[in-house]
C-alpha cells in the first residue's frame, strides 16, 4: 500500500510581539545584506553604498541584533537568512590582500614613510613635531597649503631638501618632501594636488606618488570613482620596478576602486603587511569616534617593518608612519 509523506509541519503564526521582532529582525538586515552583496560583487554601486562601505565591519552588529531577535521571534527561515547574512558580513570584513606572490631579494636601504592630512594647514605644527621626532626620509603632506608648504620646506631645507607639490588654498595643496634627489616630477589631474616624482634610492628608481582624491560625498561619487580610476592608471602604467603611492585616498580596503589601485599595481598596503589595516584614522574630530581606515601607505617591491599611526593635533586624519626596506631583485 503506497502512502504519500506527511506533509512538513507550518511554523506556527506568530504572536503580535514575535511578528513585530520579526519585523525588526528583517529591517536589521537590509543594509548589512546590501553592503556584504556589494562587497561581494566586487562594486561601490551609487550612495548610499560607497559612504556604507565605509562602516562594513561595524556592519556584524546589526546582523548580530537581528539573529537574537529572529531566534526570539523563533521563524526558522528568518533565523536561517540572518546567519547567511552575518556570515556574509563578517567574510567581507576580512582584510583584503591582492593574491600576488611577493618575493624579495636582498634589502639596500631602510625608508621611513609619513602619509598625513594636515586639514587646510591646520596640523601643520604637530606634523612638524613629528618629522622632527622621527626622521623621516619620504612625508606626503595632503591640504597641505602656502603657509603649510612654507613652513615645512623652510623648517626642513637640510634633511629633506627635495620636493614636488601642487600649491594651492585649502584642501587643493599637497606637497612631497624627500631626502633623496626628485626628478620627472609629474601631477594627477584631479580637484586637489596629487604630485608625484621619481627618487634614486640606494640606486634604484623608485616611482613616488600622493594620492588625495576626493571623497565619495553623495553628489560626486562619480568624481571620486573617476580620480580613483586615475590612481589606478598611475599604478598600472609601470608594474615592475619599486613604487611608493601614499596619501588620504578618501577609500578603505572595502571600496572596489582602492582595490582595483592595489591589484592593477601589483601593491601591497603597508598597513595589511603590518596586520593594521583595521586601524581607523578618520576622522579624529567631531561627534564620531574614528570608524575607518582612508589613510594609507602603497608599496612595491618594499617590506614592512612597521607602521603606526599618529595623531596630529589640529587635523581631522591619523597619520600614517611606515617603516619600510627597500628591497633588491631576488
Amino acid at each position: 500500500m503506497n502512502s504519500s509523506p506527511a506533509p512538513p509541519t507550518p511554523e506556527p503564526p506568530l504572536r503580535p510581539r514575535h511578528r513585530v521582532t520579526a519585523w525588526a529582525a528583517g529591517l536589521l538586515l537590509v543594509v548589512p545584506a546590501l553592503i556584504a552583496a556589494c562587497r561581494f560583487l566586487d562594486t561601490d554601486a551609487v550612495t548610499p553604498v560607497p559612504q556604507l562601505l565605509s562602516f562594513l565591519p561595524w556592519l556584524t552588529v546589526p546582523a548580530g541584533l537581528a539573529l537574537l531577535l529572529a531566534a526570539v521571534a523563533r521563524r526558522r527561515v528568518l533565523t536561517f537568512v540572518t546567519v547567511l547574512v552575518l556570515g556574509a558580513t563578517a567574510w567581507s570584513s576580512v582584510p583584503y590582500m591582492p593574491q600576488t606572490v611577493i618575493s624579495y631579494g636582498l634589502p639596500l636601504a631602510r625608508v621611513k614613510v609619513i602619509a598625513a592630512n594636515v586639514e587646510f594647514g591646520q596640523g601643520t605644527g604637530a606634523l612638524t613635531e613629528v618629522i622632527r621626532r622621527e626622521h623621516p626620509q619620504l612625508v606626503f603632506v595632503s591640504e597641505c597649503d602656502r603657509a603649510c608648504r612654507g613652513t615645512l620646506t623652510k623648517t626642513f631645507a637640510t634633511d629633506l631638501p627635495h620636493y614636488a607639490s601642487v600649491e594651492g588654498e585649502g584642501s587643493v595643496g599637497s606637497i612631497l618632501l624627500s631626502a633623496y634627489p626628485l626628478r620627472h616630477w609629474r601631477m594627477i589631474p584631479a580637484a586637489m594636488g596629487m604630485p608625484g616624482a621619481t627618487a634614486e634610492i640606494a640606486g634604484v628608481p623608485v616611482q613616488l606618488q600622493l594620492a588625495h582624491p576626493l571623497p565619495p560625498l553623495p553628489r560626486q561619487v562619480h568624481l571620486w570613482k573617476r580620480e580613483l580610476g586615475r590612481v589606478k592608471a598611475a599604478a598600472a602604467a609601470q608594474r615592475t620596478g619599486a613604487m611608493l603611492i601614499a596619501g588620504d585616498f578618501n577609500a578603505s580596503q572595502d571600496h572596489a576602486a582602492f582595490r582595483a589601485i592595489l591589484d592593477a599595481g601589483r601593491l601591497q598596503d603597508a598597513a595589511r603587511r603590518a596586520d593594521a589595516s583595521r586601524t581607523p584614522t578618520w576622522p579624529m574630530e567631531g561627534p564620531l569616534p574614528p570608524y575607518v581606515q582612508i589613510d594609507h601607505v602603497l608599496v612595491r617591491d618594499f617590506s614592512v617593518r612597521d607602521v603606526r599611526f599618529l595623531a596630529l593635533e589640529g587635523s581631522d586624519h591619523r597619520a600614517v608612519l611606515a617603516d619600510l626596506d627597500l628591497r633588491g631583485p631576488r
